[in-house]
């Protein structure tokens, strides 16, 4: 039998997806079974699982030792093996921006490799806002991801309530991305705004774009606006109005303008070191009056990526 005392970064989420996350090796229909069976109270008190936990609740679990989380150890956290320091653009209490450098994974690092979340992981560990061994069921995460090759901006949450709060925001579309990327070929007009619908294969890790629905498609808005250009090539502002895998590659390459650099989308004769893509500037709206209020009408932008100083030298922000 086990107590568990309910703290900061577990309050506000359900009794039942705490449960999940603190007894990840038991089966679901198990868990639900030890709720029924009352071997499983909340506050001394019969639950349903559905309940919203609240800081000092108590969840008292009559389990087999084997099915809960061992104790976290720091050092056993593979955060350890990064430097601890990201290049961080904004902080504040519950979130931070960070900028990630083309090549680097956002997370989940392949073959051991250090992931931009390794690196807030650890800032946050020497700085005393992340302590492991004191969490049961959190740690610091990622609000929005990039791909490997794509640079520029990305969300984390310090806190729970911060990731629950920003993740709310970006699925309401409060959270307004903009995006810099430097084409092969020129787009089909100066400024506009794009419709068609994406398809993802799963096995082949692809996406298909299409100018009417398909079976499995999902519809996509990608708005682009022309801002330099060199030749054939053009450097382009894209304003996503949705947000679906490798949307800006496979939408631009099937409106004849590939990004530089891509061969997955734009062809082998396309690669170069990196896509030139860059995830440039997050602007946010609607957080008035939640615990990101500091944060309502907030821009952060990226420095101008090296790929625009060397195809448009020179090319300045307005």
């Amino acid at each position: 039998m086990r107590t568990i005392q309910i703290k900061t970064n577990d309050a506000g989420q359900r009794l039942d997806k705490f449960l999940q996350k603190l007894m990840p090796a038991m089966p679901k229909s198990m868990l639900y079974k030890l709720i029924r069976k009352k071997d499983i109270r909340l506050n001394g008190k019969r639950c349903q699982g559905a309940e919203i936990l609240s800081t000092g609740d108590e969840v008292r679990i009559f389990a087999k030792e084997e099915f809960f989380t061992s104790s976290q150890k720091t050092a056993q956290s593979p955060f350890l093996a990064a430097q601890g320091k990201p290049d961080i653009l904004f902080l504040c209490d519950h979130i931070l921006v960070a900028y990630k450098p083309s090549g680097m994974y956002a997370h989940g690092g392949e073959n051991g490799a250090v992931s931009l979340l390794d690196e807030i992981q650890k800032y946050l560990y020497n700085k005393g806002l992340y302590l492991p061994e004191q969490e049961q069921t959190f740690a610091p995460a990622l609000c929005n991801r990039i791909d490997r090759n794509t640079e520029g901006l990305v969300i984390a949450a310090i806190t729970a309530e911060g990731l629950r709060t920003m993740n709310a925001a970006i699925r309401d579309r409060l959270v307004h991305k903009h995006y810099l990327a430097v084409t092969a070929a020129h787009l089909p007009e100066q400024k506009a705004t794009c419709t068609a619908w994406l398809r993802r294969d799963e096995r082949t890790r692809r996406v298909t774009v299409t100018d009417e629905p398909a079976d499995g498609s999902k519809r996509i808005v990608t708005q682009y606006k022309v801002l330099a250009q060199n030749g054939n090539l053009q450097l382009a502002e894209i304003n996503l109005l949705t947000g679906r895998t490798h949307q800006i590659r496979a939408h631009l390459a099937h409106l004849g303008a590939p990004l530089l650099g891509d061969p997955k989308y734009g062809g082998n004769d396309m690669r170069e070191e990196n896509q030139c893509l860059c995830a440039h500037s997050l602007t946010f709206t609607g957080l008035s009056g939640t615990i990101l209020d500091t944060m309502n009408g907030l821009t952060v932008r990226a420095p101008l990526p090296d790929f625009v100083r060397r195809y448009f030298p020179e090319y300045q922000e307005s």
